[in-house]
């Protein structure tokens, strides 16, 4: 018997079951026919509809799956290195949290004996490791250095409880956001949002609520960039509740306002999006240093860019453009803008020429930023671009567009 039968033994349809899970149809169908695997923060809902725990789960899933096919471009699924790893973290933060209620005796002598890693060794590691990434052009160079990182801390934090275990739990917290923003460059948005689940998870146990809401954040721009708005609000309306616990002289719950005003402007709400911008630009008025340059980095200073990304999405191309020109010449003098943020103006200059049916203003800064996706690797650049496509309609058939539209496809599949 497979999951198909054992779910149809149960009663339930693929719907009904997806329901129960909080997934799409299409997944429970993945993970039915061993397309994809089943994500590891959804194993627990998985197996308890299923009347299954979870070591019966992995049983069924190991016998009576086929194993799932590996691609050379992997929009969705995980490699095998990093989901290992992930898996032993949840096993971990489960042991953790049993430890927690154990005496001090009984936790030093599960843990006697084993080689660790001090806390600030991996905390200060990370904090390179941020700064390596931040400089770095293509930031899938840094992937195997920030893997080997999670599986020692995976080590380190095996058995551990108390100040110390809270202390590794915040450096997981730290460095599985900068997993996350990796595996979102490259396009890998179900390995993105493991990782930021992670990370949540992980900030939740080390007591740090601007680590565990800067998780959930980033978990939110991955319904974003997916455009699930609505997910994405009901997310960050969690977040923007947690960092109001934080440390107030964090731009956190800034941050959140700023992502916020994203996903109500794709669900077309104006006032609530003028809302959270004004909101998140309120952290101009912090003094002292309000973000640590790591898994926290709002500081404003990209507010107009995402100001005119925001009246893009509504339609207010003339208030748009205007804010993204200035942003595009406040950046040019600007020393170390990333190319990463500089596509993403010019996608959204190119965004503009599209909707006014303008090829030549949509040319000309597509071919711009698809300079910078090249030189960077960036998906991120890349998604924006892609979201192009979608719109050309009439335009597609100017032969410069449809040359444009060549670039674009044959970008997606670098």
């Amino acid at each position: 018997m497979g999951l198909a039968e054992r779910r149809k033994a149960l009663g339930y349809s693929q719907e009904g079951l997806a329901h129960v899970v909080g997934v799409d149809r299409t997944t429970i169908s993945r993970w039915e026919s061993g397309k994809t695997e089943i994500q590891p923060q959804l194993r627990p809902q998985y197996a308890a509809a299923l009347q299954l725990d979870l070591a019966e789960l992995d049983a069924w899933v190991t016998t009576f799956q086929e194993p799932v096919v590996s691609c050379s471009v992997d929009h969705y699924g995980s490699g095998d290195t990093d989901d290992m790893i992930r898996r032993e973290f949840l096993r971990v933060l489960t042991v953790a949290g049993a430890l927690a209620g154990l005496s001090a005796e009984e936790s030093e002598a599960l843990a006697e004996g084993v080689h660790r890693r001090a806390s600030g060794d991996f905390i200060r590691m990370n904090n390179h490791l941020w700064q390596v990434y931040q400089l770095a052009r293509a930031k899938g160079t840094v992937q195997p250095i920030v893997s080997g990182q999670l599986a020692a801390l995976a080590e380190a934090l095996d058995g551990r409880s108390g100040k110390d275990g809270q202390a590794l739990c915040g450096a997981a917290a730290d460095l599985f956001q900068l997993a996350g923003e990796l595996a979102f460059d490259g396009n890998r948005y179900t390995d993105a949002a493991a990782s930021y689940t992670l990370a949540a998870s992980a900030g939740k146990e080390a007591g740090s609520f601007d680590l565990w809401a800067c998780a959930l954040i980033r978990h939110a721009y991955v319904d974003v960039y997916e455009r699930r708005y609505r997910e994405a609000a009901d997310v960050l309306s969690v977040a923007e509740r947690i960092a109001r616990r934080g440390d107030s002289c964090l731009s956190t719950r800034h941050w959140a306002a700023a992502v916020q005003a994203e996903a109500f402007a794709g669900l077309g709400d104006l006032t609530a999006c003028e809302s959270a911008l004004e909101q998140a630009e309120k952290v101009a008025d912090m003094t002292g240093s309000a973000q640590n340059g790591g898994w926290l980095r709002f500081d404003g200073s990209r507010l107009a860019e995402e100001r005119g990304a925001r009246y893009v999405q509504l339609g207010r191309l003339d208030l748009a453009e205007q804010v993204l020109q200035s942003a595009l010449r406040q950046g040019a003098l600007a020393e170390g803008q990333s190319f990463r943020r500089r596509g993403a103006v010019l996608a959204n200059l190119a965004a503009i020429g599209v909707k006014r049916k303008d090829p030549e203003q949509a040319v000309v800064y597509a071919r711009k930023a698809i300079h910078l996706a090249r030189e960077s690797s960036s998906g991120y650049v890349a998604r924006r671009l892609q979201a192009l496509r979608m719109d050309f309609g009439s335009l597609a058939r100017d032969v410069r567009v449809a040359e444009l539209d060549a670039e674009i496809k044959a970008l997606s599949v670098n």
